[in-house]
């Protein structure tokens, strides 16, 4: 089954609104978006740590309703015919996030799978340092959960 790792970033626990969100398939393929969000909503730490990440990948910015529309279609494209996959969270925030992201319409070919567990955090400290990427980034978290992803023997299932 095809794995897309997704990550996503948001204003605060409490009041909690979708910044942006990055997913990379176990093929390298790649979607990262950047909706508008409430500024009044955001913590300290994503004022400080998460804002001044966005902007440096071309032509993400866009709407919610374009997300939706743009998200669903690239899941389309990068799903073999006929194949499910599944959507690589490593918080339950993240798949949250990606759910309200397409309205809640989660194709049935989508399944959910909660990596956590699966995530080895030497590998993913490596991932960060070797290609200098600062961390707190959707597109980059995804890309270093795919890196860390180990597979565990219930997953071969």
């Amino acid at each position: 089954m095809k794995k897309i790792f997704v990550d996503t970033e948001f204003t605060d626990f409490l009041d909690l609104h979708l910044i942006s969100l990055g997913l990379v398939s176990d093929a390298s393929e790649e979607f990262y978006a950047e909706v508008p969000f409430p500024d009044a909503s955001c913590s300290a730490f994503v004022r400080e740590a998460v804002i001044p990440l966005l902007g440096r990948i071309t032509d993400a910015a866009m709407s919610k309703d374009s997300l939706c529309e743009q998200l669903l279609a690239w899941l389309s494209a990068v799903r073999p015919e006929n194949t499910d996959i599944e959507i690589c969270y490593d918080y339950q925030t993240d798949w949250d996030l990606f759910i309200d992201a397409i309205d809640y319409q989660v194709p049935a070919w989508c399944h959910p799978h909660l990596i956590a567990s699966n995530i080895d955090e030497v590998l993913k400290y490596e991932f960060y340092k070797k290609y200098d990427l600062p961390q707190h980034h959707a597109l980059y978290d995804a890309r270093a959960n795919l890196a860390a992803f180990k597979e565990s023997d219930n997953d071969r299932l």
